[in-house]
């Protein structure tokens, strides 16, 4: 149960006492997860037996349920719930956040661990890529993006069944990278798990947690949220970095195949844009696959 939502929905319909101290949970949420009752009586100015009685409309078995909904509300954080108008940040937010991360994370990652993870790669039949969520399942796929074409077979999963059935499905020759901005995703964790029972080397690019710790190779991040929650985590940026510099020692270790790969993608698609347009571009040095 969302207790802050809930609260909010039936705000209206409750006792005049029940609506006071309801008032007064929304406005203090950290207060009133953590006061004993007598004091949450006391500042919001009703009975105990008014908390007791708001408790049972919530749907809570006893205060003590309430209290404890309402911690776990509070430990989303009160940026979330504070009535305070937010301010507009400049666009130039954007660009420093980015900067910030980048360089907080910058000399993290050991580059002899992704020269040797890179080894793994080059020589696996093929790489699964593992990443749920938002942040993570757009970066699984650009892994993917940027492994086929450097001669990798490879392909991302984001859905939690196909990442165990296909887990269930490897062997000593495969690798699994796996992708995770918090290091705390349970089905990644699980699909690694099982992958690794059947002999699969593991990657990892995630903050040090329990799914970096069963890693045969881990790509260390770190990520730093801001209390301007309207605009994306610039974490995603530091997981791409790493994406990218994996994928560089792959293309430089597997040049030979690497770049006729590239070459073929580069000769079709500017076939592609030459057929499609009118004008002829005199620099084609365009990015590789828009």
């Amino acid at each position: 149960m969302d207790i802050l939502n809930k609260i909010e929905d039936v705000l209206g319909h409750l006792s005049p006492s029940e609506q006071t101290v309801a008032s007064f949970i929304l406005s203090n949420l950290n207060f009133s997860a953590t006061a004993p009752i007598n004091l949450l009586a006391e500042k919001a100015g009703v009975s105990h037996a008014s908390i007791t009685r708001l408790a049972k409309s919530l749907g809570c078995k006893n205060v003590r349920d309430l209290k404890f909904r309402l911690s776990q509300s509070a430990a989303v954080g009160e940026r979330f719930t504070s009535q305070q108008v937010i301010e507009k940040k400049k666009i130039s937010h954007v660009y420093t956040s980015i900067h910030e991360i980048l360089a907080l994370n910058a000399g993290l990652i050991d580059e002899q661990v992704v020269e040797a993870a890179s080894k793994v790669v080059c020589a696996a039949r093929q790489c699964l890529i593992f990443g749920v969520g938002g942040g993570s399942s757009v970066m699984a796929q650009e892994a993917h993006n940027r492994l086929f074409r450097l001669d990798v077979l490879s392909n991302a999963y984001s859905d939690p069944m196909m990442m165990r059935m296909v887990a269930s499905t490897i062997n000593k020759d495969d690798v699994v990278l796996c992708l995770s901005l918090s290091g705390v995703t349970p089905d990644v964790y699980d699909a690694a798990m099982i992958a690794k029972e059947y002999g699969a080397k593991i990657i990892t690019i995630c903050p040090d947690s329990e799914l970096a710790q069963i890693a045969h190779f881990h790509l260390p991040i770190k990520t730093q949220e801001s209390d301007y929650i309207f605009k994306p985590s610039a974490a995603r940026y530091v997981m791409l970095a790493a994406i990218d510099m994996l994928s560089s020692e792959v293309a430089v270790l597997n040049q030979k195949r690497s770049k006729e790969k590239l070459r073929r993608l580069k000769t079709q698609l500017d076939k592609h844009r030459d057929n499609n347009s009118d004008a002829m571009p005199v620099d084609k040095r365009f990015p590789l696959g828009d």
